[in-house]
């Protein structure tokens, strides 16, 4: 159990634009930050942090909340996680007792895996330091491979004893439950026997990008020919290979600083890189490269360099991905190693300086890249340079961008000596082609939906919802505001007419809504702003200094989500720099109190309003007093002219 004065100091610290830097690359939006969503797909940015409000809000998936609540959204942490996450990040002691087998087996399912491979990581460490089998195999395989102690750790490096069931024992003897083992991969269960799947091999934990451990590779030291080379763990709750990269965790600031991400393909590329100084840089672990992955880095960056090894095979896996990471709307330069060296290899062999030159040297950009690799392999037959050609414009037509398209069928155009013109009309082609597939699939899928559907109507705007809501935001950015409040009183004249005077009287904010709406004994109809209103009503009377960022806090996650969809309602205007462009969004003209007391009068016409129409029907039922209802009715339409009169006064005149 966590102490509510570390929490406390927990979220008095956390910077939300900070947290969420690590996992977005967000860019000054005016007083906001922006970024593409981490949540959808997207390649024109919805996501809108404020570090002024200390909120974010993600448009395109409606999700949003304070620094926590992005955690656990974003990494499936639990609130307790995520509190631990941030102490950690930002040094703050945080206590909590010891878990005990019981609560280790009350945890849910996801977490419990999380909890075995966090166990496993730290088991294989120990043994690889503290045993001599780990010390003689598996640490002086990675000393080998010019690793330092300080790598080794960084990294969690370890080893797994040559032993059929060491790791599973020890699990088993620390109270983890077999079931989560076989989940994780970790243990094999057959109905005769259990066994360690990672038996005799080095280890590389595999973490998410907030430093969970999701799985592991293992590699085997022996000869052994029947034994893979490579072990992954296989797909769980909590690990799909096709959605992470390797070291995308101890990347992810370096790639948003330098704005570039080296993509490589296995785990000692990866550390033998960062030993040497360049930290920018992940791995796709092997696998063929896929979009999950891919927009993993366009969070943090829209450049991506493919460095490959020197040899046939390495080149042609660089190609196959290259195509993958353009449709992204990404920006693609290759590199490639003298013939024989891997990034492992060249990196450890050469100081920062030297390896720092040789990629500013020698990274091409995608297309220059590819046009002189098929241009040696076409070897000046025109056959093979047309085809050669055709895939480059193949390649090209992946791009969303359209003047990025154009820039590159020039430059292809130039390194190939050939018309531009020809090359626009084959783009033409495949894109024609492309579209009528589209459409092919589109077609088929719709079969199974042959009705005759109805003109879609225009959404009914529920005027309630809105004032409502309106009320709710009023609350949160001005409820401790004071203001001048101009009443309008009936009062009679000498002639004995009525007439509207104005009565001012000088209130907070949140005093005058209570006040009026409990004179009207209105209530909310949607049952989130009821929750929300009562809520801050009561944090106000007991809190002069209202924070809206300490009440964000407070609040559970479905009302936060409320919350800060309200606050950032207004900044997703920022998102599309519209004053860039010579369009300036409205600002609010009402005062405070104008704003205050238009809302209100606003919401007693429309409930009469409603009112009246339930009469209306009332009266089309038999056995109904329709001469009592018709009374009331009058009466409720003489108030609703009398506020309509001080609606108007609001709008039109100075209050």
């Amino acid at each position: 159990m966590i102490s509510k004065s570390t929490i406390e100091q927990v979220f008095e610290t956390a910077r939300v634009e900070e947290v969420i830097g690590d996992f977005v690359q967000l860019k000054k939006a005016g007083s906001n930050f922006k970024g593409l969503s981490p949540f959808s797909d997207e390649r024109s940015p919805s996501f809108m942090v404020s570090p002024v409000k200390q909120i974010w809000k993600d448009f395109s998936s409606g999700k949003g909340g304070n620094a926590v609540t992005f955690l656990m959204e974003h990494e499936h942490f639990t609130y307790p996680e995520a509190i631990k996450y941030l102490a950690k990040k930002y040094n703050i002691e945080i206590e909590e007792t010891e878990q005990t087998n019981e609560q280790k087996a009350e945890a849910n399912e996801r977490e419990s895996l999380y909890l075995v491979n966090e166990f496993a990581k730290d088991y294989f460490e120990r043994i690889m330091f503290k045993t001599d089998q780990g010390q003689a195999i598996g640490l002086s395989y990675f000393k080998e491979r010019g690793f330092t102690n300080e790598t080794i750790k960084q990294f969690n490096l370890g080893y797994s004893l040559d032993e059929w069931q060491a790791f599973t024992d020890e699990a088993l003897k620390q109270g983890y439950q077999l079931e989560f083992l076989e989940k994780t991969g970790l243990t094999i269960v057959k109905p005769e026997k259990k066994f360690d799947r990672f038996k005799g091999r080095v280890m590389f934990p595999i973490h998410s990008m907030s430093g969970r451990i999701l799985g592991f590779g293992g590699r085997i030291l022996t000869s052994d020919k029947k034994a893979a080379k490579y072990l992954n763990s296989p797909e769980s709750e909590v690990y799909h290979k096709s959605k992470i990269l390797y070291g995308i965790y101890h990347a992810k600031q370096s790639i948003a600083k330098e704005d570039n991400c080296y993509l490589v393909e296995g785990y000692t590329d990866v550390i033998q890189f960062f030993q040497t100084g360049i930290k920018n840089v992940v791995a796709s672990s092997g696998t063929a490269l896929t979009p999950e992955q891919i927009r993993l880095v366009n969070r943090l960056t829209n450049n991506i360099t493919v460095l490959f090894d020197g040899d046939a095979a390495g080149v042609r896996a660089s190609l196959r991905g290259i195509d993958l990471i353009l449709e992204q709307g990404m920006n693609v330069k290759v590199c490639g190693f003298p013939e024989g060296e891997d990034p492992d290899s060249f990196a450890k062999q050469n100081t920062l300086e030297e390896l720092t030159t040789y990629l500013n040297e020698n990274s091409k950009d995608f297309i220059q890249f590819k046009a002189s690799l098929l241009i040696k392999e076409a070897n000046n037959d025109p056959i093979k340079k047309a085809e050669t050609i055709r895939e480059i414009v193949n390649s090209i037509s992946k791009i969303p961008d359209q003047i990025k398209k154009e820039v590159y069928i020039q430059e292809c155009s130039r390194i190939m000596d050939i018309s531009e013109e020809v090359l626009f009309s084959t783009l033409a082609q495949i894109n024609k082609k492309d579209i009528k597939e589209a459409s092919k699939t589109y077609k088929t899928q719709q079969k199974a939906f042959d009705v005759v559907k109805p003109e879609p109507k225009a959404p009914k705007v529920d005027l309630q919802y809105e004032l409502e809501r309106k009320i709710i935001e009023i609350l949160l950015l001005y409820g401790t505001e004071t203001e001048d409040f101009e009443d309008l009183v009936l009062k009679e004249t000498e002639d004995g007419e009525l007439q509207l005077e104005p009565v001012i009287h000088n209130a907070k904010v949140f005093e005058k809504i209570y006040l009026d709406l409990q004179e009207d004994e209105m209530q909310f109809s949607n049952p989130n702003f009821k929750a929300l209103y009562y809520t801050i009503i009561d944090t106000l009377h007991q809190e002069p200094e209202f924070s809206t960022k300490n009440f964000v806090n407070k609040l559970d996650q479905d009302l936060a989500n409320n919350v800060t969809t309200i606050l950032m309602n207004d900044e997703r205007y920022n998102l599309h720099d519209w004053e860039r462009n010579h369009i300036i969004p409205k600002e609010k003209k009402h005062t405070i109190s104008q704003l205050v007391t238009q809302t209100i009068l606003t919401l007693r016409c429309y409930l009469i309003d409603k009112k009246v129409a339930e009469y209306q029907s009332e009266t089309l039922k038999e056995e109904v007093n329709s001469r009592s209802i018709l009374e009331d009715v009058k009466d409720y339409l003489g108030l609703k002219m009398l506020l309509s009169r001080k609606l108007g006064k609001v709008i039109g005149g100075k209050v």
